[in-house]
């Protein structure tokens, strides 16, 4: 008979452990980054669509960018991440600094990726991302024609229905999914 296979390491037990364990923890997370995808979430404020938190974790992202660290402690946000921000590492970077914060990543060799509906955007299934990727997200009006003047591409999700957008977590899940596909063998092999 097949069962389930979810496993919950003792080290992981997160109820049992003290906040200074679980700072230690993170803190050693933080040193071993598992790939180069950074998901930027600054421009999304929903606790619902913020529940990517726990999708970045489990596909080993660096790093989840908020606009605030704030929505740490917010219920919702915790109900659906389900721990996942105890060890994926977060950063706090205001809409008002993304600008900046997007040519930093681009000089430190950042591909700067929007997930968007363009002119010229390419489609997720013909689309390789570089090891060292920076995911912009954003939710209701698509992203800021100044930042897009930022982006090294645009990549869209192909769709047959008549809805033009996906909800903004799911867009993400899907993109880092295939970000981690086409990577896993170089994740495995390091």
């Amino acid at each position: 008979a097949d069962v389930q296979k979810k496993i919950a390491p003792w080290r992981l037990s997160v109820q049992e452990q003290e906040p200074q364990l679980m700072a230690q923890q993170r803190a050693v997370r933080l040193g071993k980054l598992t790939n180069a995808l950074v998901v930027v979430a600054s421009l999304i404020d929903k606790p619902t669509n913020l529940g990517l938190c726990r999708t970045c974790e489990i596909f080993g992202a660096s790093a989840l960018v908020l606009d605030s660290l704030r929505h740490v402690s917010d219920k919702q946000f915790q109900a659906l991440s389900v721990s996942s921000e105890l060890w994926l590492p977060l950063l706090e970077v205001k809409p008002s600094e993304l600008t900046d914060f997007l040519q930093l990543k681009k000089r430190e060799g950042y591909c700067i990726v929007g997930v968007e509906q363009t002119a010229n955007s390419q489609s997720l299934q013909d689309y390789s991302f570089p090891e060292k990727t920076l995911l912009l997200l954003n939710e209701r009006e698509g992203i800021d024609v100044n930042l897009l003047q930022l982006l090294d591409v645009c990549v869209e999700i192909p769709q047959q229905g008549v809805t033009r957008s996906l909800n903004v977590h799911v867009s993400a899940a899907l993109l880092v999914w295939e970000y981690t596909r086409q990577h896993l063998g170089s994740a495995q092999e390091a």
